[in-house]
C-alpha cells in the first residue's frame, strides 16, 4: 500500500511540475488558465504544487488551456522520447537543394524546439530558406558556411555561431572545396 501512496504522489509532483512549467512559459496566469480548462483557481494551484491529482477530465481541460495534447502530461520520458541515436539517423533532402537534413529532434514532437544537422555539400550555391521559426541558430561543426542575412553575407567556420530572426531574408553556401556541416535550430519549429 505505501508503494502505491508513494507513486501516486510522484504522479502528482511530475504533472504538476509539468503544468506549472508549460503554464509560466506561456506567460499565463492560474486565473486565466484555470478559467480556459473551466476549473478554479484553487485547485489549479494545488494540481501544480502536487497536491492533487486531476482528473482526466481536468487534465483534458488543461491541456487544451495550454495548447497541448492530453499525452503532454501523462507520457513517459523513456529513451524513445528523450534520445535520438546516431546509427538511426537519417538524411533527407528538400526540392531545389543539395543540402542533406538530419532531424536531432523529434520532428513530431510537443515541443517547441527544432533541430537538425545539416550537410552542405562542397561549392554548393546560395539557398534560400523559408524556415517557419521566429528564430534560428546556428553552429557550424565543419568546414565554410556563407551566411546570408537580409543583404549581409558573413562567413562561418568551424565553432562559429549564428543567432537571427527568421523573418528576415535568409540563406546559406558553401564557398569551400569541402562539405560543411552544422547545427541548425529553431523555435518553434523549421520546416
Amino acid at each position: 500500500m505505501v508503494s502505491s501512496l508513494n507513486d501516486k504522489a510522484y504522479v502528482a509532483a511530475i504533472t504538476g511540475r509539468r503544468i506549472r512549467t508549460l503554464r509560466q512559459r506561456l506567460r499565463l496566469t492560474l486565473d486565466e488558465t484555470a478559467a480556459q480548462a473551466g476549473i478554479s483557481k484553487p485547485y489549479l494551484s494545488q494540481v501544480e504544487r502536487g497536491h492533487a491529482t486531476p482528473s482526466l477530465r481536468a487534465l483534458i481541460g488543461i491541456a487544451r488551456a495550454l495548447g497541448v495534447s492530453l499525452q503532454y502530461f501523462v507520457g513517459t520520458q523513456g529513451e524513445a522520447q528523450v534520445v535520438r541515436r546516431a546509427e538511426r539517423m537519417t538524411f533527407s533532402d528538400f526540392k531545389g537543394s543539395d543540402n542533406q537534413y538530419g532531424y536531432l529532434t523529434k520532428p513530431d514532437g510537443n515541443l517547441g524546439l527544432a533541430a537538425q544537422l545539416v550537410k552542405v555539400p562542397a561549392g554548393a550555391k546560395h539557398f534560400q530558406v523559408a524556415a517557419q521559426s521566429a528564430e534560428e541558430f546556428m553552429y557550424v561543426l565543419s568546414g565554410e558556411v556563407s551566411l546570408t542575412v537580409e543583404d549581409a553575407t558573413f562567413v562561418l567556420r568551424a565553432g562559429d555561431t549564428a543567432h537571427f530572426e527568421s523573418a528576415v531574408p535568409h540563406g546559406w553556401a558553401n564557398p569551400s572545396d569541402t562539405e560543411s556541416v552544422f547545427v541548425w535550430v529553431g523555435t518553434p519549429k523549421l520546416i
